[in-house]
């Protein structure tokens, strides 16, 4: 995927943030068009093809989460980012519960919207030009349709278990900190007070781990995680 010229929908009901975003945006050499609504947001992503999804919340007629589950039933790959006044912990669970794969606080300067919306694409178009299969002893995750299985089970993941995954995957065998995985995963400084982290790695351990004798998620105190047979 060509990042520039990227089709972006902007699916926000505040006037002004949407001007301020969609001419950031074509100054970057993005296209992106706007929908006020959740209702719009809809009917336009069914008839569009989008890169890239940026997504409010509170949005009139349907909001944010439920629009992001729709859009995510229908199609597994499209890069979602949230973008919304609700800052907490909770509320960041349900963004990446529904199917988001980033999340970004109003009010935010537009230089590191840019940058999450980079580093998304790059993301996409890592997965759909590398490799397809991604492997660990009795562990497969397929990149092409987000199929995950263990000793030949299924495992279903949310989009943000799954990234995390990936991420482990691809650096199977080496501790990764905290700050890694906030960086690599949620593109975003890593946060002290924040234990959304642990959190995720402990949702994926249940699912991948709790059912099988051989544990692949393990914990270096003080340090990280690590993914290893």
């Amino acid at each position: 995927m060509n990042q520039l010229n990227a089709k972006i929908l902007v699916v926000e009901d505040e006037p002004k943030v949407a001007s301020f975003v969609k001419r950031g945006l074509e100054e970057n050499e993005f296209y992106s068009e706007i929908a006020s609504d959740g209702l719009m947001g809809k009917r336009m992503f069914d008839s569009g093809d989008y890169d890239l999804i940026l997504l409010d919340l509170n949005l009139p007629y349907k909001n944010g989460i439920e629009l992001c589950k729709e859009i995510r039933s229908s199609d597994q790959k499209i890069p979602i980012l949230m973008l919304t006044a609700l800052g907490t912990t909770e509320d960041k669970l349900s963004g990446f519960d529904s199917g988001a794969d980033d999340y970004l606080v109003k009010p935010f300067e537009f230089r590191e919207l840019l940058a999450r919306i980079r580093a998304l694409l790059k993301r996409t178009s890592i997965a759909e030009t590398g490799g397809n299969i991604l492997t660990l002893l009795d562990l497969s995750v397929n990149l092409n349709t987000y199929e995950v299985t263990r000793s030949g089970k299924k495992i279903d993941l949310t989009q943000k278990e799954f990234a995390l995954l990936v991420y482990l995957l691809r650096n199977k065998g080496k501790v990764v900190s905290r700050m890694d995985i906030a960086e690599n995963v949620w593109d975003i400084n890593f946060d002290t007070g924040t234990n959304i982290i642990d959190v995720y790695v402990n949702f994926l351990r249940k699912k991948m781990d709790k059912d099988f004798s051989q544990k692949l998620i393990h914990t270096q105190t003080g340090v990280g995680y690590i993914l290893k047979d």
